[in-house]
């Protein structure tokens, strides 16, 4: 199988995977405890979780559409085919 023909390389699977791991990041920045009926938590309106996290999150959907669109470097030699 020649590898010309794959839309990914290595570098493009790594890429996905950071992108990922920073957006799983953001979403455990984002957890926390929530309100009760009977207390309430002012801690859902902290800045970590309403703004740090969701930054996060987005700067990592971002990587990751890097990722995609990322054209593979062209290694220059070409396979005859058979």
């Amino acid at each position: 199988m020649n590898k010309n023909n794959f839309a990914f390389d290595k570098t493009n699977f790594l890429l996905l995977a950071i992108g990922m791991v920073v957006i799983l990041i953001g979403f455990l920045l984002m957890t926390g405890p929530g309100s009760t009926e009977t207390a309430f938590e002012p801690d859902i309106f902290s800045v970590r979780r309403i703004k740090v996290a969701p930054v996060i999150c987005f700067l990592g959907f971002v990587f990751m559409m890097y990722g995609i669109l990322r054209k593979p470097k062209d290694t220059g030699k070409e396979e005859p085919e058979a």
